[in-house]
């Protein structure tokens, strides 16, 4: 508990600072981005400096995350701008590369920080946190090589203890599941299209339709492949030929069950996260600053 609330006053601590002047929060209204821009306003209100959600909306995000991104933003009092990019085409990821995470952070921070700048805001701040640094994330590097802030990582604190805050603050989004984007659907390799990738939005929504929590439709060419939590699957078995027959409409001839259960990443398996947390890690106030956790996640062989 001592150690949470260590984490907390850091994160009070580094917010502090960077809304010192005019700051924008990278928002994708998910819990993370939620609590960043929370305390990103509390702060600029008693420094007097702007805060700015900046969300960007692209082919790779359920199409409802932007309405919902400018919900939240409106419940914490900051000034919300909508990027629509191409991003696809623009950052070079038709074809599901393994560093389409670098690509496509590379690209999306590029243009948030354009943005940023013509707001006269000098600091843009992302939701990483200490969790994001065990898994497979290329996308780390490009943060910093842009000098992108992650104060949640800063802090050292984990998605568990984000949701605690952001439910002890009243954030709205305090339990949504994670949301990452829709690329991670589909092995690397695999040509994306616009159609495909609302053909894994939609297959989604239509498994959230019988109450689960946290789900992962992995399509696999014809093949879908379910996640679900251990604890739904009885659940859904229950609904076995519903959720055949409406996945069989979208385009699947084959409907399975992943017998392990959801797991983020799990396109990413056999993926070294350990560099990229060295790397990440190295960018970011040096190795020295860094929490202890993080370090021996990131020095892992």
């Amino acid at each position: 508990m001592d150690g949470d609330k260590e984490r907390q006053k850091t994160l009070h601590k580094l917010m502090a600072a960077y809304a010192s002047r005019d700051v924008a929060v990278a928002f994708s209204g998910g819990v993370d981005s939620a609590l960043l821009l929370k305390a990103a306003v509390l702060y600029g209100r008693k420094q007097g400096s702007q805060v700015y959600a900046i969300t960007a909306s692209t082919e790779l995000h359920p199409l409802g995350d932007e309405g919902l991104a400018a919900k939240v933003a409106g419940e914490m009092g900051a000034i919300h701008h909508v990027l629509r990019l191409k991003e696809l085409e623009q950052a070079g990821i038709q074809d599901n590369p393994k560093d389409r995470c670098y690509r496509c952070k590379k690209y999306l921070f590029q243009k948030i920080m354009e943005t940023a700048s013509r707001l006269g805001a000098g600091t843009v701040l992302e939701g990483t946190n200490a969790d994001d640094l065990l898994a497979y994330r290329p996308g780390l590097k490009a943060l910093k090589e842009l000098g992108i802030k992650s104060p949640l990582m800063e802090a050292g604190l984990t998605k568990e203890q984000v949701r605690a805050l952001a439910k002890e603050q009243g954030i709205s989004v305090a339990s949504r599941p994670s949301a990452p984007c829709l690329a991670t659907r589909f092995p690397y390799g695999t040509c994306l299209t616009p159609e495909k990738l609302r053909q894994a939005e939609l297959g989604e929504e239509a498994l959230k339709a019988f109450g689960l929590y946290n789900v992962r439709l992995r399509i696999h060419g014809e093949i879908a492949r379910i996640e679900v939590d251990p604890a739904y699957m009885e659940k859904l078995l229950g609904h076995r030929e519903e959720v055949a027959r409406r996945l069989k409409e979208l385009g699947l001839l084959y409907i399975t069950l992943d017998l392990e259960g959801f797991r983020s990443g799990s396109m990413d398996v056999g993926m070294d996260a350990g560099m990229d947390i060295r790397c990440f890690l190295s960018g970011v106030g040096g190795q020295e600053d860094a929490p202890s956790e993080l370090l021996q996640y990131g020095n892992s062989e």
